[in-house]
């Protein structure tokens, strides 16, 4: 015997509200049906996946185990729910949709309203995060697309290409070097750097684009990183250093309102590909490549 979906969704909801009272409520069932759903899995499994304490549940070793292919199943199928519906619209009904911040506030404001032209019955769902966990997302079936940057490790992933963002070497506007036309990767290696905290991928991207190595300060610390791209426009301002914008954010207006200055990297322009992913296999391709034609436009 196969556990049921049903039994799945219990363990799904328990583990996402940890008492047995309010995952009922969330499941729309009593307590005792919940309850009993649970002890059904339990028998089929062979196995205890939830400790019962008075602080509320935990889930054992193999209700983790149990819950992570739980959330695949799950979302599987609510993707096959979604396919069906929508055979033959594409872009029609739910799409939870990853971007990353260095993305998100530049190219979604004009986006947005186009898909909203072309789609109307699009349900879109975003969210922004760093590129590693919409990944992670992306693979457990959390999401089921990501508006990313390349290169980065795509196993198990497809993808179309958008647009190549060029990275452009940014300073205040007195620097020496914005009197230059362009900004040599040697001479940057010579200057204070500033860039996004590890763990945002336009920081791996500039480096590598231009074979430098991350930052550091006298003592061998890291030097000074930022969270954001308006921060780090707002530091360079300041005269604390130099970074690296790419182009879709400039022309975005990001450094209107500051004193700086951007050049772009000779001699070859380093850039960033950005793409539209999804699960390899996954029905969801066709609607990937148009989303990511629209956004070509």
């Amino acid at each position: 015997m196969l556990p049921t979906l049903r039994q799945l969704q219990y363990l799904k909801l328990l583990a996402e509200h940890g008492s047995f009272n309010r995952a009922a409520e969330a499941a729309h069932v009593t307590q005792p049906t919940l309850s009993s759903g649970i002890q059904e899995l339990e028998r089929t499994l062979g196995a205890t996946v939830v400790d019962r304490a008075r602080s509320g549940v935990i889930l054992t070793a193999v209700g983790e185990e149990a819950l992570r292919r739980a959330t695949v199943i799950l979302n599987e199928t609510e993707e096959l729910v979604e396919a069906a519906k929508n055979a033959g619209q594409p872009l029609t009904g739910r799409l939870r949709l990853g971007v990353i911040p260095t993305i998100a506030p530049f190219l979604l404001p004009r986006a947005l309203p186009l898909l909203r032209e072309r789609f109307p019955k699009l349900r879109l769902f975003l969210r922004e995060d760093l590129t590693q966990r919409l990944i992670a997302a992306l693979r457990s079936g959390q999401l089921d697309a990501a508006l990313i940057a390349l290169p980065f490790d795509m196993q198990g992933l497809s993808w179309a290409h958008v647009s190549d963002d060029e990275l452009l070497a940014a300073m205040p506007a007195g620097h020496p070097m914005a009197k230059l036309k362009s900004a040599d990767p040697a001479a940057l290696e010579l200057e204070d750097l500033i860039l996004l905290e590890d763990g945002h991928c336009l920081r791996d991207h500039a480096l590598a684009a231009c074979g430098l190595k991350p930052p550091k300060t006298a003592a061998g610390e890291a030097g000074f990183a930022a969270t954001s791209l308006p921060t780090l426009v707002q530091m360079v301002s300041s005269g604390l250093g130099m970074t690296f914008l790419p182009a879709m954010a400039v022309n975005a207006g990001l450094t209107d309102a500051a004193t700086v200055v951007t050049r772009p990297i000779a001699p070859a322009h380093a850039s960033r590909e950005i793409v539209v992913a999804w699960r390899a296999g996954s029905n969801r391709a066709a609607e990937g490549r148009l989303l990511a034609e629209v956004l070509r436009e």
